[in-house]
């Protein structure tokens, strides 16, 4: 069974359309790069996929929408996906005036059947020697580690993660990127990004939205020139 699955799905606001006949699966584990163009529908997918936004009608003459995630319909029971999921938008939504083990054990406190820690959590992101800190004096960096493990805090099968390296340093960067494919190792990560060399480097799969549909939907390691490929997308 995929991770997500997604058929004939549909997204328009008033008379414009941001997604038209998208259909994907995902597997099991790993990350996958969401790739696209300003305007091509990335955030719209992903605030479909963790239920903030409604689906439009199928426009496909004898088909339905189809959006499943963990093998669960989102269009049934969206409360049930939701706690299947974490979610990390691009713009980090963290309350600056509280401390990091604070900020997080107030997060984990949403989760009543919670797997970790709040110390387990923290370690699993590495804010061990931030975590006596108020989040409004961390960097950049760690301030999307604790994103991040708001986001684990109900051990989600499925993470998304909407730009999560934008403005970080090389070090951190590193470390970043090392922190999610250690996460892959144990559940499925979409991973939006306009960096196609950190794209390259930590995904096991790609996907390209171009104009609202599908225009690639590959694994990376049947991809020799990720830049070439993309550019030959979205300009062809």
């Amino acid at each position: 069974m995929p991770s997500v699955c997604v058929e004939h799905l549909f997204k328009r606001i008033k008379s414009q359309s941001i997604l038209q006949d998208v259909s994907f699966e995902l597997p099991v584990n790993g990350v996958v790069g969401l790739l696209g163009a300003n305007g091509a529908g990335k955030s719209t997918l992903m605030k479909i996929l963790v239920g903030l936004w409604a689906v439009s009608p199928c426009e496909a003459e004898g088909q339905q929408t189809k959006v499943d995630v963990c093998g669960v319909d989102m269009l049934r029971s969206p409360q049930e996906v939701c706690s299947l999921i974490g979610y990390l938008p691009e713009q980090n939504p963290l309350y600056e005036e509280m401390y990091v083990r604070e900020y997080l054990q107030f997060m984990m406190g949403l989760f009543p059947k919670a797997v970790f820690s709040c110390e387990e959590l923290i370690a699993m992101v590495g804010l061990q020697k931030e975590a006596h800190k108020k989040i409004g004096q961390l960097s950049k960096g760690y301030k999307q580690r604790v994103g991040i493990a708001q986001a684990l805090a109900g051990n989600p099968q499925l993470l998304i993660l909407d730009e999560p390296t934008t403005g970080l340093d090389p070090v951190q960067l590193d470390e970043i990127h090392a922190l999610i494919k250690t996460l892959g190792k144990e559940r499925t990560i979409i991973f939006s990004s306009h960096i196609l060399p950190e794209v390259q480097q930590i995904c096991d799969r790609i996907l390209i939205l171009h104009q609202g549909k599908i225009g690639l939907d590959k694994p990376i390691a049947d991809i020799t020139n990720l830049e070439q490929l993309f550019r030959d997308i979205i300009h062809g």
